[in-house]
């Protein structure tokens, strides 16, 4: 009954405004579900009614005016498509809807972690947030579950993330306070401002020292002329790094054209140009380089070329590694990759190690029992059957 209705009504609204977004096709969705609960056709329990989305918190009232009006243009789309008169109609309920969705909808993946569509899940919406997570959101199929991610003793509070965990502290500040409207107070983001933070901005974010033998980061110089390594003292000039940042811009537009009209090859080019400038400018953790690299992989792969791809999954792994908790599911999947690529070069004693890597997250955050962990564990016999069979002559 619901995905008839949510079809019918979907129709309506893709005749008004095309493309569908997955915002608009949540909103749609709930107001369906709360006149079919209404009318008793389908049935609500405890963990799934509309009752619950009463309860969620709404961003509405912190969007700028362009937002706003965005919204009241989806109310008058959610009251086409569910053909309801105007009494019926209650525009500042749909507005705060929007908010709602806009800021308590889940990214769903599959089992691969690949993304496949947007969810609303009031329940777990509940769940607080910190940048120092203790548990994770997992779906399986349309299931979202939340797993721990490390022991918790009785009466812990279970923690998710909001965001991007890799962003340096005034990054996440930031975000959270545009989208989410809080300031979060976790024991990363207390650290704000303190030597140890600011180091780790300098590293993910800011310029490094371009001295082979220092690795000091830099900050702005008192008389605002240029960065001032903290270590060892050497002053970049604003001219210098201006021209490198520059020449980064203009390589990094073409790279993404080419990529963009299917231009492999020259992107290919184009991005290992960008990867060497900002290697003249930000530490090799910085998560500048980190993306760039997770172009070149794709890239990389795209074009057949499995050494440059394990060049690059490596690089990315050891950044991971470094900015993500030790069970984060994104360094178990770029693991479970690299194990791949590496069984494909005939690598076998590096696959065992990254598979083995990437088996020790999974079973953690998505358990042993779900198709991923056990994909992997037969992937990983597999290499075990294949190191053994060429006992003698393995690459590492």
């Amino acid at each position: 009954m619901l995905h008839r209705v949510e079809c019918k009504a979907s129709k309506i609204v893709t005749e008004m405004m095309k493309p569908l977004t997955p915002v608009m096709r949540l909103l749609v969705k709930l107001y369906i579900r709360r006149k079919l609960e209404n009318e008793k056709i389908f049935p609500a329990t405890a963990t799934d009614n509309y009752k619950l989305v009463e309860a969620l918190v709404s961003n509405i009232s912190e969007l700028d005016v362009e937002l706003l009006l965005l919204s009241a243009q989806m109310a008058k789309l959610v009251s086409s498509a569910l053909q309801l008169p105007d009494s019926e109609i209650n525009m500042k309920e749909i507005v705060e809807n929007f908010g709602k969705i806009s800021c308590n909808s889940h990214s769903i993946d599959n089992s691969d972690l690949k993304f496949v569509g947007t969810g609303l899940y009031p329940v777990i919406s509940f769940t607080n947030h910190s940048c120092a997570p203790n548990s994770f959101v997992v779906f399986e199929g349309r299931l979202a579950v939340m797993r721990a991610m490390q022991h918790m003793p009785k009466d812990t509070e279970v923690l998710t993330s909001y965001i991007e965990l890799s962003d340096s502290t005034m990054t996440r500040q930031k975000f959270l306070k545009e989208k989410y409207c809080f300031t979060c107070s976790c024991s990363r983001c207390i650290k704000l401002g303190q030597p140890d933070d600011i180091r780790e901005t300098a590293i993910v974010e800011g310029y490094w020292c371009k001295k082979s033998d220092c690795d000091g980061f830099l900050l702005c110089g008192s008389d605002n002329k240029g960065f001032v390594c903290q270590k060892c003292g050497l002053v970049r000039d604003n001219k210098e790094i201006s021209t490198i940042t520059n020449e980064l811009k203009c390589i990094s537009d073409k790279a993404s054209i080419s990529l963009s009209f299917g231009h492999t090859t020259e992107a290919s080019v184009a991005y290992k140009r960008v990867e060497e400038l900002e290697l003249k400018l930000y530490h090799p953790f910085s998560i500048s380089i980190m993306r760039t690299r997770a172009k070149l992989l794709k890239i990389s792969m795209d074009l057949d070329d499995m050494e440059g791809a394990l060049l690059n999954i490596r690089s990315i792994i050891q950044i991971y590694e470094r900015v993500y908790p030790k069970w984060h599911p994104l360094i178990g999947a770029r693991c479970y990759l690299c194990g791949q690529i590496e069984m494909e070069l005939g690598y076998m004693v590096g696959a065992i190690e990254s598979l083995t890597k990437a088996y020790n997250v999974f079973r953690i955050t998505h358990g042993t029992n779900s198709p991923l962990t056990m994909k992997i564990t037969s992937k990983l016999a597999e290499a075990r059957a294949k190191a053994l069979a060429s006992f003698g002559r393995m690459k590492i």
